[in-house]
């Protein structure tokens, strides 16, 4: 007899790494489209059938939820990769802000599959805020020497996604050079 508290069995290696592959070709039509591209865009990405993605995602929330969590994931995992690899804290500052407008803009998209309110949203704005704050603390911290102490992760992160609000909607705007200007503007001058 089965029992339905049980936890899931772990999934092949392979199916993870399939399931990862159909979220990174997702997120880079997000990105590309916005979240409401045609799904088979999506499928010709990740070079799979329709099918799959149904099969994975039934629903386009599902799918959007999805990206936005193994994004929330790359993230954090990236914080510290780019620490040990980068030449410098603050370079590693400034690569991980990269990926996090990369990652905000899907994330604004988002708010037309689900609405402030909705438990699915609270819960994902909830665990964002959990693994990122953490991360980008760590990086600030580190970079410390090179920037100061006067800006926390939330406000520098808040700071990010401000600037990218809109970014979308009007061609004229490029947040991604508000955002350098805002990083750059965290460096000390030097003399």
């Amino acid at each position: 007899m089965n029992d339905p508290d049980a936890p899931a069995p772990p999934r092949r290696k392979d199916a993870r790494r399939n399931q990862e592959t159909l979220l990174d070709a997702a997120a880079t039509v997000f990105v590309a489209k916005g979240v409401d591209a045609p799904v088979r865009d999506i499928a010709t990405e990740a070079g799979v059938g329709l099918g799959t993605i149904y099969r994975h995602f039934p629903t386009r929330a599902d799918l959007v939820i999805a990206v936005y969590r193994h994004q929330i994931e790359a993230c954090a995992e990236a914080g510290p990769t780019l620490l040990t690899a980068g030449p410098t804290p603050y370079a590693a500052l400034v690569r991980w802000i990269d990926l996090f407008v990369d990652f905000l803009v899907t994330k604004h998209g988002l708010a037309a599959v689900l609405q402030p309110g909705n438990a699915d949203f609270e819960a994902l704005h909830t665990h964002f805020l959990d693994r990122l704050v953490p991360v980008c603390a760590e990086l600030l911290d580190a970079a410390a020497e090179e920037i100061g102490s006067e800006v926390t992760a939330y406000e520098l992160m808040r700071g990010v996604g401000n600037l990218c609000i809109g970014a979308d909607t009007d061609p004229r705007y490029d947040a991604r050079r508000m955002v350098g200007l805002l990083v750059a503007g965290l460096r000390r001058p030097r003399g």
